[in-house]
């Protein structure tokens, strides 16, 4: 027989994959590895260093954008003023440290403000070349380190100046949760900002400042390893086919104290998406480090190696009835026809045909015992053996396929259980407290970054406006001009347009425009179009100079919406100050309400604790389901700060790899296999062996009633294609012997036509 046909081979791999996965539930389903952390709490390390990377880089991509902006827009104009360029500067924007005006030809230092700037750093390389005007890490003579932000000053016939503005490389100003530290790292591992290690001032023990200590260890530590990894290629660092942050990220685990342990995660800046440009923050070669010191946790699982073993060697006992019941109904029968075909057909017709008790076997056998018969009487001569219907054929109901089904029902003794049984949980599934704080953390950083991108959309407005004064308020072509040319900048804007006073449209590029209230009762940024198909989002900066209209910008909700989808917080919604909904980061419909638990979560967030709103989470348990819900109202500065939005979050607890949630997992992944394992081999046998075996049966029957004209053809190079070749030889016999039998009769019958003796003499 050939090696892989056959009753064997399926049978074989059944075992060999019962075995298999036997060994894969002891495992499995055994104890869990000794894990010092969960995977959960370092996969939100992960994603929270990945969270401060991205706003991190946005921060310093906007301050060269601002920068270059406002230069360009100056350069448009007449002659400034070097005081009034930075003092605009200053109003505009708040966010740098210090701004200097430099003279190119004279490098004469024409004004400056905040902090001194060092000028030793500024030398031809910086100004000219393909790396001109980029911005560079400078150290100040304190030891600080700073991002320089550089832009030109071009007038006609005046010397060049040169815009120069210093800012932090410190973590923005986001919330980090009571214990949770985070740092910026250069290429070399060395700590440029940190941000949570301020709160030294107020540790009234010695116990406590012996921990600030070794967590500032820890900080120095992981900061020279993450700094070391980041430096592999982002695809290479990835698991392959893996998706998700561009730049490379993970986490690390640092030494333990006072039974807890630290861990970090980390991520270098990159670009937001892999088909937009170069980020410049993405090539200063920079790294988060967030920190955060976890409980040690206690596994439990003493009892769990016996009850991984119990349940393999449940799945053996049954994998072993099950092949028994193959072998004795189907492997058996099967050899033992090939066995008593081919002894037929070899003219061996003395001894009676061993017939198994049931099945498509029992037909075949039955039908072979017929032709034995005949094929004796043929020879011996006609006899009650010789009468091709002696003894009654039974009929048998139950073929092949019975074998099949108890086997799949043996089997899905064990996978059923274990798939949908086993392992389950419930709503009382205990989640750690840091996934709950991350959660709480994680959605108030998002609602930050939504809340800096709108107010830089209303200041992108507020220095398009002036571009537009300084064009000449009342020229509609120049307008157009600033409009398109914004637009074509800044994809964040579906569309511009400059509104006169009585509400009219002077000026429009984009999309078509919608109404536009001048009334002072209403923010600069708003949202309208309630009962239509999508929110419309709205920002508006006044133009200079005396009822010259206001410049408005449609925000695009697609654009907010790619703020909200971050990995690990499950579904990010922004709503109103009504609790309607203006973005999610999934699908939604247009000012949708919340459901009423997340509705009172957001009326806890908003309620006003000291300076303002404070973020909150909870956990939501009903039924069998844990959710784990939090709110983020705007807080901070900025033209946002007061209008009243807030962003929730709401992510399933079973997406956490915590130990319950990861038993359930791998059992429903047992069960699954196990199916798997008996589709694959019971198919096998139902396709190779069972099916030409019922074909097979009826082929015999005929053949056993007469019908020895039809010729069996052998499709298959196993068992029941031997057999089906005995059949065919011993119908070739038989035919053979039809023959023979009727020349015979054909002979004994034929009128004598010889002459009688005695007659030829008359």
């Amino acid at each position: 027989m050939p090696l892989l046909g056959g009753i064997r081979p399926p049978i074989a791999l059944l075992c060999v994959l019962v075995l298999a996965l036997a060994g894969l539930t002891a495992r499995v389903l055994g104890p869990d590895e000794d894990a010092v952390v969960p995977k959960a709490v370092l996969s939100s390390q992960q994603y929270f260093a990945e969270d401060g990377a991205i706003a991190l880089r946005a921060s310093i991509d906007e301050r060269v954008t601002d920068l270059q902006r406002t230069a360009t827009a100056l350069s448009r104009g007449g002659p400034v003023a070097p005081e009034r360029v930075l003092s605009d500067l200053g109003r505009t924007y708040q966010k740098w440290t210090g701004t200097t005006v430099v003279d190119l030809k004279s490098a004469d230092v024409l004004a400056t403000r905040g902090e001194t700037i060092p000028l030793g750093w500024l030398d031809k390389d910086v100004l000219t070349g393909d790396t001109a005007l980029t911005p560079r890490m400078v150290r100040l003579e304190t030891g600080d380190v700073r991002l320089m932000t550089m832009a030109v000053l071009d007038w006609t016939d005046r010397p060049q100046q040169l815009l120069i503005a210093s800012s932090s490389l410190s973590v923005p100003a986001i919330n980090l949760g009571p214990f949770r530290t985070m740092a910026v790292v250069a290429r070399d591992g060395e700590i440029l900002g940190t941000a949570g290690f301020e709160r030294a001032e107020a540790l009234n023990s010695d116990q406590e400042r012996k921990e600030l200590t070794f967590l500032h260890r820890q900080m120095k530590q992981l900061s020279d390893q993450a700094a070391e990894y980041t430096e592999q290629h982002p695809v290479r660092a990835k698991e392959p086919g893996s998706r998700g942050y561009p730049g490379v990220s993970g986490t690390l685990l640092g030494g333990e104290y006072n039974g807890r342990v630290a861990t970090a995660g980390y991520a270098s800046l990159a670009s937001s998406d892999p088909d937009e440009k170069q980020s410049l923050a993405a090539g200063l070669g920079l790294t988060v480090v967030g920190l955060l010191p976890v409980v040690q946790q206690q596994t439990g699982e003493q009892g769990r190696e016996l009850f991984g073993l119990a349940a393999a060697g449940v799945l053996v006992l049954l994998g072993l009835l099950a092949a028994g019941v193959l072998w004795a109904t189907v492997q058996r029968p099967l050899l033992r026809l090939f066995l008593e075909s081919r002894r037929l057909a070899r003219g061996d017709l003395t001894r009676p045909v061993t017939v198994p008790r049931w099945g498509e076997a029992a037909r075949i056998g039955a039908a072979l015992e017929q032709l034995r018969r005949r094929l004796d009487a043929g020879v011996h001569g006609a006899g009650a053996d010789g009468d091709p219907e002696a003894g009654p054929r039974r009929r048998h109901r139950i073929g092949g396929r019975g074998p099949l089904a108890l086997t799949a029902v043996l089997l899905l003794v064990w996978c059923v259980p274990v798939g949908l049984l086993l392992n389950r949980t419930d709503g009382s599934v205990s989640v750690p407290t840091t996934m709950v704080n991350d959660q709480r953390d994680r959605t108030d950083l998002i609602a930050d970054r939504l809340r800096r991108a709108l107010n830089e959309a209303q200041a992108d407005l507020v220095s398009a406006s002036r571009l537009i004064a300084a064009e000449g308020a009342e020229d509609t072509e120049a307008a157009v001009r600033v409009l398109d040319d914004t637009l074509g900048k800044h994809s964040r804007y579906r569309a511009l347009y400059v509104v006169n006073a009585d509400g009219s449209v002077r000026a429009q590029a984009g999309s078509d425009p919608h109404p536009w209230s001048r009334s002072k009762k209403l923010p600069l940024v708003r949202v309208s179009g309630e009962g239509g198909k999508e929110p419309v989002v709205q920002a508006g900066a006044p133009v200079p100079g005396r009822d010259r209209g206001t410049l408005v910008g449609e925000i695009r909700v697609e654009f907010l919406n790619s703020l909200l989808a971050r990995p690990g917080l499950g579904e990010v919604r922004v709503v109103d100050s009504a609790g309607l909904t203006i973005a999610a980061s999934e699908g939604f419909l247009a000012f949708e309400e919340l459901p009423s638990e997340l509705t009172d979560l957001v009326r806890a967030a908003g309620v006003r604790v000291g300076a303002g709103p404070v973020e909150n989470a909870l956990l939501l348990r009903e039924g069998n389901s844990v959710e784990v819900a939090a709110a983020a109202p705007f807080s901070g500065g900025g033209i946002t700060a007061d209008i009243g939005w807030t962003v929730v979050s709401r992510q399933d607890a079973h997406r956490f790899e915590i130990a319950p949630y990861e038993r359930e997992d791998r059992s429903v992944l047992a069960g699954m296999l196990g199916l798997a394992a008996i589709i694959l081999c019971l198919g096998w046998i139902h396709l190779v062996i069972v099916r030409p075996l019922r074909a097979l049966a009826a082929g015999a029957e005929r053949l056993a009633d007469g019908d020895l004209k039809t010729v069996l053809y052998p499709r298959y190079q196993d068992e029941v294609g031997a057999v089906v070749r005995s059949l065919e030889l011993l119908r070739q016999q038989a035919q053979a012997l039809r023959h023979n039998q009727q020349a015979l009769r054909h002979n004994q019958t034929r009128p004598s036509t010889a002459p009688r003796s005695g007659d030829g003499g008359r």
